[in-house]
């Protein structure tokens, strides 16, 4: 079952916010998905937005500013919570672990993986959910920020041929060699560290069965850049396997939504260009 929860008039589109039952994770969801006016006259391409730690499918709809450019570009943005969420689903003392921190992997372990299948819901439920309403098409791309960022880049790895693009904002690029990551894999997958590479973008990208077009930015003011995100294992990874990645390093940005705000507006025209049939 389907609830329409928020319904708002936006750049000649729709901001909505939406509840539905995911059978993958064993819990009711909420999704924004923003319809662009375009949305009206014709199916419109998809672009997954998946967000950081501790965040809701609310930050980004109420400050990246991305429905200005979607509307001008026609595309339909989709942004889903980072994790199940509800009675029964197990949650931990801290803000890195549990609900609002899913690291966007199927986990293993209990009690994790009774409700924690964020890959398979991101990957295949969600689109799924989200194309049967004849006003999206099966043309994706996919982006996000921080553990988002990670999201983004191991679902697209992971599922060749399924998007178009992928961008990022300010990823953990190497979960399996940072704290945030190395908490959160063995938690979800277990201390098998050769299980984690399969969430691992660096180790990933080696095995790329397609050169998809990879965008990062990342601020250099960030807080977390040389503990949490360090972007350049991702360059070292794709220059090693002669993957295309376009790595900005932009000057006196943190990790905040100012950042992504800032950049929102070209990440959504440059995925534009590869959406186009």
């Amino acid at each position: 079952m389907t609830q329409r929860l928020e319904h708002h008039a936006c750049f000649g589109g729709w901001q909505d916010v939406y509840r539905h039952r995911s059978e993958v994770l064993g819990c009711d969801m909420t999704v924004g998905v923003y319809f662009p006016p375009q949305a009206e006259q014709r199916p419109c391409p998809v672009l997954y937005w998946l967000s950081g730690l501790t965040c809701t499918e609310q930050n980004f709809i109420t400050k990246a500013g991305a429905q200005r450019y979607a509307a001008e570009h026609g595309i339909i943005l989709v942004a889903p919570d980072t994790s199940p969420r509800g009675e029964g689903v197990a949650d931990a003392d801290r803000y890195d672990l549990g609900q609002g921190a899913g690291f966007y992997v199927d986990a293993t372990q209990a009690p994790w993986a009774a409700h924690y299948r964020m890959q398979e819901y991101v990957a295949r439920e969600l689109p799924a959910w989200v194309e049967s309403d004849p006003a999206a098409s099966e043309v994706r791309a996919i982006s996000g920020h921080s553990m988002g960022g990670h999201g983004a880049l191991v679902t697209a790895l992971r599922n060749p041929g399924r998007y178009r693009s992928v961008s990022a904002f300010s990823p953990i690029v190497a979960p399996s060699r940072v704290p945030w990551g190395e908490q959160a894999l063995a938690a979800y997958l277990g201390d098998d560290r050769e299980a984690w590479k399969q969430w691992d973008a660096t180790e990933l990208v080696a095995g790329a069965k397609e050169k998809l077009p990879v965008l990062v930015d990342q601020g250099d003011a960030d807080e977390f850049l040389e503990r949490e995100l360090r972007p350049e294992l991702l360059r070292e990874a794709c220059a090693a396997a002669g993957h295309p990645l376009e790595l900005r390093m932009q000057p006196g940005y943190d990790h905040s939504y100012y950042f992504i705000s800032t950049f929102i507006g070209e990440h959504i025209a440059w995925h534009a260009r590869h959406l186009r049939p």
